[in-house]
Order: C-alpha cells, then structure tokens, then sequence
C-alpha cells in the first residue's frame, strides 16, 4: 500500500513563495509504491507542456528533466492543501487547470519530507 509524504521543506518550482510554503507541515498520500523516490522527466508547472502531443516534442526534443521525487496525485494533494489553505489550493485550479484532474502528478523532490508508510502508521 503506498505511504505517505510529509513535507518539511519549502518544495521548490514555478508557484510563487506563499503557495509553496504552504505545503510545509501537510501529509499527501503517495501515488507509487515503495518509500523511496522515483526518478521521472519533469518540466515546470507553468512553463511545461499542457497537452499530451507538447509533452511528446518536449520529451523528443529533450526538454524535459530526469529528477527524482514522489509522486502524489493532483487532485489528492490539493484536497489536503485545501482543508488548511484554501487560497493556495486555488491558486494552482485558477492557474494550472491542466493539472487539477486524475492521473496528473505532482513530483515533489527528494529531500523535501518524509516518507511514512501506511501499514506502520
């Protein structure tokens, strides 16, 4: 079953300062198994690709970064954001809608929280 992440740190990325330190303190459930990151090809949130086809050139013609991180699904991780800051929550649905929908991640960095595991917690 996967985990969970509890953010520590200020996640860095494209929102501004205040959406992002709203993060800290929040626990997000996990999208993959295991408790270690991942490495996946990321791009900004506002700067990247929106649609499938852009991410398909961005990905050929390599504008996309190899990071590792932890994946937790969008809409999972603005429910939990939403219960203690609504306006941050806002925020990313006013300017990354392309985001807000199942299966669309956030990739938070390794070394911005930590991992609990669900059967231990």
């Amino acid at each position: 079953m996967p985990g969970r992440l509890t953010i520590t740190t200020v996640p860095p990325g494209e929102a501004p300062q205040w959406v992002r330190e709203a993060w800290v303190g929040l626990t997000v459930p996990l999208a993959q198994r295991g408790g270690s990151p991942v490495y996946a090809l990321t791009s900004g949130v506002l700067s990247g690709p929106k649609t499938f086809l852009a991410r398909l050139v961005a990905l050929v013609t390599g504008k996309l970064s190899p990071k590792a991180g932890y994946f937790v699904e969008v809409p999972a991780a603005l429910a939990v954001l939403a219960e203690r800051n609504p306006r941050a929550a806002a925020w990313w649905r006013e300017n990354a809608p392309h985001l807000v929908q199942p299966r669309k991640y956030f990739i938070f960095p390794d070394g911005v929280g930590r991992v609990t595991d669900d059967a231990k917690a």
